[in-house]
């Protein structure tokens, strides 16, 4: 055999399944291919009785591979043990990749599956090896569980809604065309578009608040790599993975780069989830571009990503999806269910589809409950998606879908339907993340402003969020001092007053106090005399030179013999014992004349 090998070309590949060469731009067409076809020569239907024996497969422990009378036979034969190199430990759950699929079940030899690989392997075999990604083009994609879009638009609504996966999930985009709502990341205009179109993809962590399309992103990510073939990808849960499964797909991202020259795209989903030395396992992958990161998180990177990570990576910031966005998601699903809006003329076909003879009910929603929606879903198309499917879910449950006259009948969606189902008992808000600094910030400010409405929404926001009121009035006693100061000294007054009300009372009936607290502080003058003076203190201070000046005898306490025979104390002025102001030094004579309200460093 060795005999029969011809050199290879300079930028050659060599196959390790039949050791035959083949340019980068077809190995991994071929090497698929080859694959299957060792599965398939495998099945004793197909197997040559007229060689000598070889060894038992590894593949199962019915499979028993037969004589064979060719070099070819024998490296179909080998073919499983050499598709081990991209298996990771046996005893342990595949990771999820697009190649698993191809591999996950056994074919029969009679079946459509088994004979649609024969007639392929047969046309490329006429074909050539220069053929071989035309070929590949023309076969069908693998279908994705019936999550696709494509797959959503061949069911009726209601074998949709009968699924047993969440209607955002059912609906998720598989092009950036079907991609709404992050204009200023992936649009047309944006720096990261040509990149996405030419697969040129750097390690990237996508930060954005829950339902903005992070997950989904990669996922369109991962479409366009398996179409064009140029890379595998591989996805993992933060939550549920361990460092020994990352370090297992990380080694078979290098044996894939090293056998077939194929990139491979590994995304983590809530990556902030891992703590600081599963994140340094990712580090010298990353950087010799082993794998390409793509992280997905809803905490500040800043804080929540290592610092040598984040630096190998582009942080690309998406936003909470405006209204306008939101409103396209749910025109988009309803146009894909099949829904008609009230008051507007449809052709839709779908609303003449027919179940099993019987003629459906036709679904209508209202304009203005889809108005609703995108409002009250607060910017996550996850909630809106998921809302409406339970908002029509529970009409059609509550008449039969099919009449028994065979006559349609009419489903209406209302907006008192949507918001029974879109009960807001939550907020946004994250009293340990960035969102509880970003509100307590925005009360500060809108006081300091003097913008009681402001401060009283900002207020409203933390506290129906669910923070502690005891950290909002301390907050309040800072701002008395630091922004009101001695333009109404009163005011700290109030903000005590309040905080131990709050302390007294609790929860909810301390937030009208809270409530008072910040109106009256919004509405007091301002005055940061105060906050600037202390500072120039602390600056003062700090920035000296040389050891700190000492204390003025005539200031020192004097309570022994020894210390009034050493001058502590002598020719203090006692202020009561003069009727008019007393003229006394009280600074050390090195400050003498200082003014810390009107001081600056560069007086120093």
């Amino acid at each position: 055999m060795a005999n029969e090998k011809t050199a290879a070309a300079p930028d050659s590949v060599q196959c390790p399944v039949c050791f035959k060469d083949f340019t980068s731009a077809t190995i991994n067409g071929h090497l698929d291919i080859c694959l299957l076809k060792g599965v398939t020569d495998s099945s004793p239907s197909t197997a040559d009785e007229s060689g000598p024996p070889v060894k038992k497969s590894r593949t199962g422990p019915e499979a028993v591979i037969k004589p064979a009378a060719s070099s070819s036979s024998m490296a179909s034969a080998q073919s499983p043990g050499v598709f081990s190199l991209f298996q990771g430990n046996r005893g342990k759950p595949p990771v999820q990749t697009e190649r698993n699929g191809l591999f996950a079940g056994k074919q029969s030899p009679g079946s459509a599956a088994s004979k649609g690989v024969k007639r392929l392997l047969n046309e490329e075999a006429e074909l050539g090896a220069a053929g071989t990604e035309t070929l590949r083009s023309q076969q069908p994609a693998p279908a994705s569980s019936g999550q696709g879009l494509k797959t959503a638009k061949r069911l009726s609504p209601r074998t949709l809604f009968a699924v047993d996966k969440p209607l955002a999930e059912v609906l998720r985009p598989e092009t950036l065309e079907e991609y709404f709502g992050q204009n200023k990341v992936v649009g047309e205009q944006s720096l990261f578009r040509p990149l996405l179109d030419s697969q040129e993809i750097p390690s990237l962590i996508l930060w954005g608040p829950p339902g903005c399309g992070k997950t989904t992103l990669a996922h369109i990510i991962a479409s366009t790599s398996k179409k064009k073939g140029t890379a595998r990808f591989v996805t993992l849960s933060a939550t549920s993975t361990s460092t020994n499964e990352v370090r297992e797909v990380i080694k078979q991202a290098q044996n894939e780069l090293r056998l077939c020259k194929r990139k491979t795209i590994l995304f983590i989903d809530e990556i902030h989830r891992f703590n600081k030395s599963q994140q340094d396992t990712f580090l010298p992958h990353v950087e010799c571009g082993t794998v390409t990161l793509i992280g997905a998180t809803t905490e500040n990177p800043s804080f929540q990503v290592n610092a040598a990570l984040l630096s190998r990576c582009k942080v690309l910031v998406l936003e909470k999806l405006s209204v306008e966005a939101m409103g396209s998601i749910l025109n988009r699903a309803v146009a894909t269910l099949g829904i008609r809006i009230q008051g507007h003329d449809s052709t839709n076909p779908k609303d003449e589809d027919q179940t099993d003879g019987h003629r459906q009910k036709k679904i209508y929603i209202q304009q203005k409950a889809l108005d609703t929606m995108a409002y009250l879903c607060d910017g996550d198309a996850r909630v809106g998606l998921n809302s409406l499917q339970l908002a029509v879910q529970a009409q059609m449950s509550k008449t039969n879908l099919l009449a028994p006259d065979d006559s349609p009948q009419e489903i209406l969606v209302t907006e008192e339907h949507i918001k029974e189902g879109l009960q807001r008992s939550h907020i946004l808000y994250d009293k340990a993340g960035e969102e509880h600094y970003n509100c307590i910030s925005a009360l500060h400010k809108s006081m300091r402003g003097s913008h009681e409405n402001a401060s009283l929404y900002w207020l409203g926001r933390m506290l129906e969020g669910g923070e502690d009121p005891l950290y909002v009035a301390r907050r309040l006693v800072r701002f008395a001092s630091e922004d009101v100061g001695m333009a109404d000294p009163t005011a700290l007054t109030q903000a005590v007053s309040a905080f131990q009300a709050c302390h007294f009372i609790g929860m909810p009936e301390c937030e009208v106090i809270l409530a008072q607290c910040v109106v009256y502080l919004a509405r007091a003058p301002k005055s940061v005399s105060i906050y600037k003076a202390y500072n120039n203190v602390k600056t003062c201070l700090r920035s000296h030179k040389g050891p700190l000046p000492p204390v003025p005898l005539h200031l020192r306490n004097a309570p022994t013999r020894l210390m009034k025979q050493l001058g502590y104390s002598k020719g203090y002025k006692y202020n009561p014992d003069f009727s008019g102001p007393v003229e006394q030094e009280y600074l050390p004579e090195e400050l003498q004349g200082i003014n810390f309200f009107t001081w600056k460093p560069s007086d120093s």
